[in-house]
């Protein structure tokens, strides 16, 4: 069973092609730099390089695959802009995909995408889940709401070094899961023919506040956190600003989607029905607090072995 992955070099998708590498898959990865997906080779897989904005190098990549897992979207700092990579590269895939025979298309999305038709990302999100549904191509769509792996820059690095904490807005609390068990979902869907055709929210146990993290994050840390609030006004205007220059326009494009993640309403969903499709128990699925507690236990100790103590915070800076 061969899997093509595409974008296996982000926080998701190295995750994705670890897992399909432990179940025993035959795993490609399409990469546009072979030296900076180095580490996949290194694990067990192939690499074919292309670019979903580059059609003529998608046919060569799907030859002999069964089955397909995207998990590639753009980053901030490419210089291609979402629009580019997210909607007409996804369309390109799709397409050489459906002429290819794959089995099964694993995408992802974004909860509650519909639902945001003025971000850019979310809206590009939601049109790619009715084109890939049109397509006539068996696909399975998996929406997270958020990665548990982000939260260690944003509220455990800066407390342990005594820098702000930064919340935007209200902070919706959201339902966060480790990407280890979202890639557990994607690889479980490719041959499960109950998550044919279908689409799938995917929630952590319960959705957290930016201040129940904070506190969670003071308690397993030992120390206390100085947090400052984002005005939203702020993050409009430094979007609208970002916009008159085209390095800026992912820019603008991420911020405007974290002012979903500033709102009130909580980024969630039942995930009862999910669990029974994928024969996953939710006792499995990693808690905020049970990844939260690895990472300090693992970097507490770290710091120890270094005589790193409060006063040297300022100096330094955290090893991982």
């Amino acid at each position: 069973m061969t899997v093509l992955i595409v974008g296996a070099t982000g926080t998701l998708g190295r995750q994705v092609a670890r897992r399909a590498l432990d179940e025993g898959y035959d795993v490609r990865c399409l990469v546009r730099s072979f030296q900076k997906a180095s580490f996949l080779r290194e694990w067990g897989a192939s690499l074919v390089r292309g670019d979903l904005c580059k059609p003529d190098t998608l046919t060569p990549a799907l030859e002999g695959i069964q089955y397909v897992i995207d998990a590639a979207t753009a980053r901030p700092t490419d210089s291609l802009s979402a629009y580019q990579v997210d909607w007409e590269g996804k369309v390109n895939l799709i397409q050489a995909a459906q002429a290819a025979g794959i089995e099964r298309y694993v995408f992802f999305s974004i909860l509650n995408a519909e639902k945001y038709p003025q971000v850019p990302l979310m809206d590009i999100k939601h049109c790619t889940e009715k084109y890939l549904a049109e397509a006539g191509l068996p696909y399975t769509i998996l929406r997270p709401c958020g990665f548990m792996q982000g939260l260690v820059g944003q509220y455990a690095i800066p407390i342990l070094e005594k820098q702000s904490v930064w919340v935007m807005g209200e902070a919706a609390p959201i339902a966060y899961l480790n990407t280890q068990d979202i890639a557990r979902f994607a690889v479980a869907a490719l041959t499960n023919p109950a998550t044919e055709n279908r689409s799938f929210p995917l929630a952590g146990t319960r959705a957290w506040g930016a201040y129940e993290i904070v506190r969670l994050c003071e308690r397993l840390s030992g120390q206390s956190a100085k947090v400052s609030n984002m005005p939203l006004g702020l993050l409009r205007n430094t979007g609208r600003i970002a916009r008159f220059f085209q390095w800026g326009w992912n820019l603008a494009d991420r911020l405007a989607f974290a002012e979903v993640i500033a709102g009130s309403k909580a980024l969630d969903a039942p995930m009862d029905e999910v669990y029974d499709v994928f024969d996953i128990p939710r006792s499995e699925i990693t808690t905020l607090e049970q990844y939260m507690e690895e990472y300090f236990s693992r970097i507490m100790k770290r710091l120890k072995e270094l005589n790193f103590d409060g006063d040297k915070a300022k100096k330094k800076k955290i090893p991982f």
